[in-house]
């Protein structure tokens, strides 16, 4: 469902590609510390935004490394960490860990429950950490299976519970003043990224059977579905990011405005171009 919220590198300078790649790199390492080498592998965009959202409002300081990764290991990197760094790890990781559960659920996969009893440990310390977020999780996986089971088709309410989820991740301190602005913002990222994912995954369900709230959408606008995805889409990245314009952020806002801006755009246009090549073949 995740892996939406990534940078345009066409757009940004070599100096922000250098920033965000650090803050990448620095996830990596925290996932690799905090889980092992077997962290590493739930690694996604979503949340290095969050660390350089947070990093920028909080006016974090970073600890600054440089070290060899194994899997570039021609030149060493440089990487940033700070305190949002590892909530951002925590939260990738139960993030991975809701996936691979729900995976089970749906699949019978038991590549995924096997991945469940791997990060069971390393679960169990973020529930004792983050008990609220842990909770806001839980209970969105809850009421999603319970929605997709019920074939539920009002697409506020089903990508609501997202909204929902991602803007109790997005407050990362409770009560602080500036909790309702990035509560806002994740609310209507996180009805972007369900929106996002049902739009990439719509021909495949409707071949599978699978659950998809946008299929009776494009039934009822056959012609111009991808443009009134396009809209619905652009409506709600348009209310985050005015959420993300009151917030006083200076340092690392090109990045940020690259992503909400662009970034997030790029697999629909993505999309919409493989849709194009295919009525032309």
């Amino acid at each position: 469902m995740f892996g939406y919220i990534c940078v345009d590198r066409e757009q940004m300078s070599d100096d922000d590609k250098k920033i965000y790649q650090s803050f990448y790199c620095g996830l990596c390492q925290v996932l690799r510390q905090s889980s092992g080498i077997k962290g590493r592998m739930l690694i996604n965009y979503d949340m290095t935004f969050l660390i350089v959202l947070l990093s920028g409002l909080y006016e974090l300081e970073n600890t600054k490394q440089s070290y060899l990764c194994p899997l570039h290991p021609t030149k060493k990197r440089t990487l940033f960490i700070n305190e949002a760094t590892r909530y951002a790890a925590d939260m990738n990781l139960l993030f991975a860990y809701q996936n691979f559960e729900d995976d089970w659920v749906d699949e019978r996969s038991y590549t995924k429950k096997m991945l469940t009893k791997i990060f069971d440990k390393d679960y169990e310390k973020i529930r004792g950490k983050y008990p609220r977020q842990v909770e806001a999780m839980e209970d969105y996986m809850k009421r999603l299976q319970t929605a997709e089971r019920e074939q539920e088709q009002n697409l506020d309410v089903i990508a609501g519970l997202s909204g929902e989820m991602l803007a109790e991740i997005f407050v990362w301190k409770k009560d602080d003043v500036w909790e309702k602005a990035l509560r806002h913002m994740g609310f209507y990222m996180g009805k972007f990224i369900y929106l996002m994912d049902a739009f990439e995954d719509i021909e495949k369900d409707k071949k599978s059977g699978s659950y998809n709230p946008l299929i009776q959408m494009q039934k009822e606008h056959e012609q111009d579905f991808d443009t009134f995805s396009g809209l619905m889409l652009t409506s709600m990245m348009s209310e985050c990011s005015k959420s993300f314009e009151t917030l006083p952020i200076l340092e690392y806002v090109d990045i940020l405005r690259n992503i909400l801006y662009s970034g997030v755009w790029t697999k629909f246009n993505m999309l919409l171009q493989k849709k194009e090549k295919g009525k032309k073949s």
